[in-house]
């Protein structure tokens, strides 16, 4: 499960606390399903476990897992996260939208698809 990039500018904690957050708000991660150890985790994507920490100190920070000393790190499903993300993805849309009125760009024209190159 290697899933870093590293032509992303963002830094490595938050690409791996970001993959999570998706994992846990599709619900590919269910509650109360535990993580892989830092450790783990670090060997398996090849860096430093305080990276691994960090990312995993976020996603407790933001209500995404919760931490039992000795056992590890465990998936929080938290049905409001998932309408919170709603709440944000809305509000960028607005602001898209409105971004591209104010420079002529109709909504319509701006969900259009793009036409392929040489067509």
């Amino acid at each position: 499960m290697n899933f870093l990039d590293y032509q992303d500018p963002r830094p490595i904690y938050e690409q791996i606390a970001d993959m999570y957050q998706k994992l846990i708000l599709k619900g590919a991660l269910q509650a109360d399903e535990p993580l892989p150890s830092v450790r783990k985790l670090a060997i398996e994507l090849s860096t430093n476990p305080n990276t691994v920490q960090k990312a995993y100190t976020e996603l407790e920070h933001k209500g995404f897992i919760y931490s039992v000393k000795g056992r590890g790190n465990f998936v929080k499903v938290d049905p409001q996260l998932r309408e919170k993300k709603k709440r944000e993805l809305k509000e960028r849309l607005t602001e898209i939208f409105k971004e591209a009125e104010e420079i002529g760009i109709s909504q319509s024209e701006l969900l259009e698809p793009e036409e392929e190159n040489g067509k």
